[in-house]
This record gives C-alpha cells, structure tokens and sequence, in this order.
C-alpha cells in the first residue's frame, strides 16, 4: 500500500504499483473512517437537538422571567401554607373523632354489661315473688 504520511493524502488509483489488495485494504479504510465520521455526525446532532430542547436561553431569564418565577414561588409558597394550615384542622378533627369513637365503645361495654346483668322475663326469683313459686 501506499505510504501514508498525512491524514490529507489523496489515494493515487491510477498508480501502477498499488495491487488489487492494496485498493481493496484503502477502500475498506475508507468506509470505516465514512461509518466513525457518519456515527460522529449523528451524534453531533442529538446533543445539539437535545441542547435546543432543554436549554433556557439566557436573554428570556434576563427579560422579566425572573419575576414571572418569583411569583410563581410566592403562589407556591401560599398554596404550602394553607394546605398546612388545612392538614392541622384535619389533624385536630381527627382526635376529637378518635375520642367519640371511644366514648361510644365504652358506652357499648357498658350497655353489654348491663344487659348482661338483667335477668330473664320467665326469671320468678327474687323480690315479689314467693320461694315457694318457684319451683
């Protein structure tokens, strides 16, 4: 193959000297190199499509849309506010349902103990009635 002392060096087919191997080997050199820099190219061109889509130009922040952020934040900042001031209210209305919910639990278990305690409509013992009665 030629001797190859620049990158710049145009390849000479028309010399004699160079053997079919030769040319074969310089044009698969030369479809590498097309496939790396065509590779390279794409490459190129997502980042920068990328870069277009996500980058914020520094004249638009310059021009007023620090302000616009600003208030943005200050809404933000109010919305934060209120809602904790909504989850405190919910929180308290919490706990004093939790305690209803006691009372009322407490208040079945002692319903529950006093019928329990009572007796039966067919029961004849007891005050008003003669032993004798019973059986």
């Amino acid at each position: 193959m030629a001797d190859q002392t620049s990158d710049d060096e145009v390849f000479d087919f028309s010399n004699i000297e160079f053997t079919r191997e030769d040319l074969v080997t310089a044009l698969n050199d030369m479809v590498k190199e097309y496939r790396k820099l065509s590779h390279s190219l794409e490459e190129v061109k997502v980042e920068n499509a990328d870069l277009k889509n996500s980058s914020v130009e520094p004249s638009a922040v310059e021009t007023g849309d620090t302000d616009s952020l600003k208030i943005e934040l200050s809404k933000l900042i109010a919305e934060n506010d209120v809602l904790k001031n909504e989850t405190s209210e919910l929180k308290a209305e919490i706990e004093i349902l939790k305690q209803v919910v006691s009372a009322w639990n407490r208040s079945s278990r002692s319903l529950h103990k006093l019928n329990e305690s009572q007796k039966l409509a067919n029961d004849k013992s007891g005050l008003g009635f003669n032993s004798s009665e019973c059986s």
